[in-house]
């Protein structure tokens, strides 16, 4: 019962509001003002922007006393109309303000012409171009409510960022907007640079309303694209009905597929709720972002029921409508504007503008967050959140503790891509292309060293093979580039500088193989970082150092040894002198050896020394010279005798050249300029040896006494004949190591 109670009590105050209501609306005189729209009726995001203006105004006409009438002009995307579509709502229809998609330029424009422009506020719904369209003199009442395009080049380049890719294409649509400001796409540039990414291609397509056949226009533009090699597209900006047409010719032409990138921006992700189903499936893997803002809120809820509602009864055959951010924007627009006119009895001012929640620079308006997105299936997912202070993010909770903790990485929060073609790996976004040709990268036909670089023909199946260190250390960096590197090894006879010079000279477009990093070919060429440390040893034969003089016996124990010993002998000699005194008549004429013999024999047969304590001083350290000293003593001796002492038959580079000594080296290195220009050999003296396997026979025919490698393949020499009687002398002079060749406005090493 009491519930029946309270629904009546609700019911009645309900009532009574509405009759309050009505009754206050027919007391107040309403007063009938106008605003004007300037909007692209053909596009999705004005029908967007029209719906949404006539839902604010509907809304405020019924709580307000004063009625508020929108006369909207249609554009068609053309700035001609623009400009005249202005001009009629200021002379004719005499608005009050105008809101739309009108550029500052524009306005200008039409100020020109109608000086009552220049005193009626205006509130561009799309992006400034130019920096000092937010504040011009020319138009103190044209306020800029759009978007900052520069936050959507940072999100452009942080997407690029975060996958790698170095090089991209971007595409873009000259309308009355974008084609006014040519520093859109150098701030684009900018940001990518800022990632590691430059731009390789641009296509700049007309916009729309322009084009008499857009499908074939846009197709000899794909097909100039596909014959390059970049397959990373960047859709800098453009309208939905572009994109439209863009992808459907895209998808026919294998475009959107395996291996290809294509990152679509705010103004086409932002409708993706009102594209149909035909045109979602030519754009299966693209990654977009679009302006995020709260979707679950009441108010919303709200908006978006009337919206749907009211579109379909203007536009039928539109299907799947969802309210974009830009019919919000436009909503949230009018509502202001018409607050600021219920106040201003007939003439707007910029105060009562501010005072109605607008504000300059599109800072009220504008977020700072982008929702990234992934079309798959029928629809889209949500994939994260990007803003310029706090990068990748999940969710706002995410992003929150981000905030909190800047430190936070955003690496992995992409990893869950849905690329085109269906693959799970991040694409290179590089392919071979049918106009570029394969870079030409020469490799030395004439290293001594074949372990690092081996040139091979096959005339059996006529096939020139190329295999080694050097080369599996490049095969593999190419391997793990960011994309497919198009090349060809080509076999150079001439030696290292000369294939230097050919890189120089652009026959080549880089070198691989054992080449050392020089200062002088630093001049010509660009070096990869070193993937072997260098330097230049000298290796010499073995000769030992055991002498064959008689004393030979006498360095068997140091000069501190054979004075202990003397010492020890005379101490012994001295103690048996003292025996000699003391034993009995019979012993005196025997001398102390028979004393020593009688010692030992009677030590030998009884088991027991004598008992003499003198006796027992002599025979400890006797006992000791005899088992350890003359072990030792052998030992040393026989070691001497039998074991090779060895050491390098030259000591350095000066006793060679002091000798005057012929040397040898690989006659296609740098060496030979080292050992002329750097350590003055004369150039008679040196011997050009093209073989690793013609060093041994060299040095028996005495026709070198020394050989000069740079350390890796002194390593490999080494290794391969350490048998045979060869070691290493002198110091070793340091190089910058053995890198990859290229030149700075062609190949790169760094990829």
């Amino acid at each position: 019962m009491s519930l029946i109670i309270c629904f009546f009590v609700l019911q009645l105050l309900t009532w009574s509001r509405v009759l309050l209501a009505h009754e206050s609306r027919n007391n107040c005189s309403r007063s009938i003002m106008s605003i004007g729209a300037v909007l692209d009726l053909s596009s999705q995001m004005g029908k967007h922007q029209k719906i949404a203006m006539q839902i604010a105004l509907q809304e405020f006409n019924r709580l307000s006393c004063s009625k508020l009438d929108l006369k909207i002009e249609n554009s068609h995307g053309n700035s001609a109309h623009a400009v005249a579509s202005a001009m009629d709502l200021t002379q004719s229809k005499q608005v009050l303000a105008i809101i739309g998609t009108i550029t500052h330029s524009e306005a200008n424009l039409a100020s020109e012409f109608d000086d009552t422009i220049k005193n009626i506020p205006i509130l561009s719904l799309i992006s400034p171009v130019a920096r000092s369209e937010k504040s011009s003199p020319l138009l103190p009442y044209f306020i800029q409510e759009g978007y900052d395009i520069n936050l959507h080049m940072q999100c452009i380049a942080a997407i690029v960022g975060e996958f790698r890719w170095r090089k991209v294409t971007v595409i873009y649509e000259l309308d009355n907007w974008f084609s006014s400001d040519p520093g859109i796409l150098l701030d684009l540039s900018y940001s990518l640079r800022l990632v590691g990414s430059e731009i390789d291609n641009h296509v700049a397509l007309p916009s729309l309303s322009s084009l008499l056949d857009p499908k074939s226009t846009i197709e000899n533009e794909l097909n100039r694209l596909k014959n390059k090699s970049n397959r990373v597209f960047l859709i800098a900006h453009s309208s939905l009905e572009l994109a439209n047409i863009l992808f459907e010719k895209a998808k026919q032409m294998s475009l959107v597929g395996k291996g290809s990138v294509w990152v679509i921006p705010d103004g086409v992700a932002g409708l993706l709720d009102s594209v149909n189903s035909s045109s979602i499936l030519n754009m299966q893997g693209v990654i977009g972002f679009k302006t995020h803002f709260m979707e679950t809120s009441k108010a919303f809820r709200r908006f978006k029921f009337k919206f749907r509602r009211r579109f379909v009864l203007e536009f039928p055959e539109e299907e799947n409508i969802n309210p974009s951010f830009f019919a919000l924007q436009s909503y949230k627009a009018t509502r202001a504007v018409a607050q600021a006119a219920r106040e201003s009895q007939g003439k707007l001012t910029l105060e009562q503008l501010f005072k109605s929640n607008i504000s300059r620079n599109g800072k009220f308006w504008q977020s700072q967050t982008f929702n990234i997105i992934n079309v798959i299936g029928k629809s889209y997912r949500e994939l994260a959140l990007w803003s310029p202070e706090l990068g990748f993010s999940k969710n706002l909770i995410t992003q929150q503790l981000t905030e909190m903790n800047t430190n936070s990485a955003s690496s992995g929060i992409l990893s869950t891509v849905y690329w085109p073609g269906g693959i799970q790996f991040v694409p290179k976004g590089w392919t071979h292309s049918t106009e570029q040709r394969k870079l030409q990268i020469g490799v030395p036909a004439k290293g001594a060293f074949t372990e690092f670089v081996n040139v091979t023909y096959d005339k059996n199946r006529n096939k020139t093979s190329i295999t080694g260190f050097s080369i599996d250390v490049f095969k593999e960096a190419v391997h793990n580039l960011s994309y497919d590197l198009d090349f060809a090894f080509v076999p150079f006879n001439g030696s290292y500088d000369e294939m230097v010079e050919q890189v120089y000279n652009k026959t080549l477009d880089a070198a691989v193989g054992d080449t050392s990093i020089m200062a002088y070919r630093y001049h010509l060429v660009d070096f990869s970082q070193p993937y072997v440390d260098s330097g230049i040893d000298m290796v010499v034969t073995e000769q030992s150092a055991k002498s064959k003089e008689t004393w030979i016996f006498l360095k068997a124990f140091t000069k501190g040894m054979w004075l202990m010993m003397a010492a020890l002998h005379i101490f012994v000699g001295f103690v048996i002198w003292l025996i000699e005194r003391q034993v009995n008549e019979e012993l005196k004429g025997f001398g102390s050896m028979l004393w020593f013999l009688v010692t030992v024999i009677f030590y030998a047969h009884t088991g027991e020394p004598i008992r003499s304590p003198l006796a027992r001083t002599v025979l400890a350290p006797w006992l000791f010279v005899i088992l350890i000293a003359t072990s030792t003593f052998t030992a040393s001796l026989t070691s001497m005798m039998t074991v090779s002492q060895l050491e390098p038959s030259v000591l350095d580079i000066k006793s060679l050249l002091k000798r005057n000594s012929p040397v040898g080296c690989n006659g296609n290195s740098f060496i030979v300029k080292y050992l002329t220009e750097v350590q003055k050999f004369k150039p008679e003296n040196i011997r050009r040896i093209n073989s690793i396997n013609d060093y041994p026979s060299a040095f028996q025919n005495k026709d070198i006494e020394a050989a000069f490698f740079i350390a890796p393949h002194a390593k490999v020499f080494m290794a391969k004949y350490s048998c045979r009687g060869f070691i290493k002398a002198g110091n070793t002079f340091r190089l910058g190591g053995l890198g990859f060749v290229g030149i700075s406005q062609g190949f790169h090493f760094g990829y």
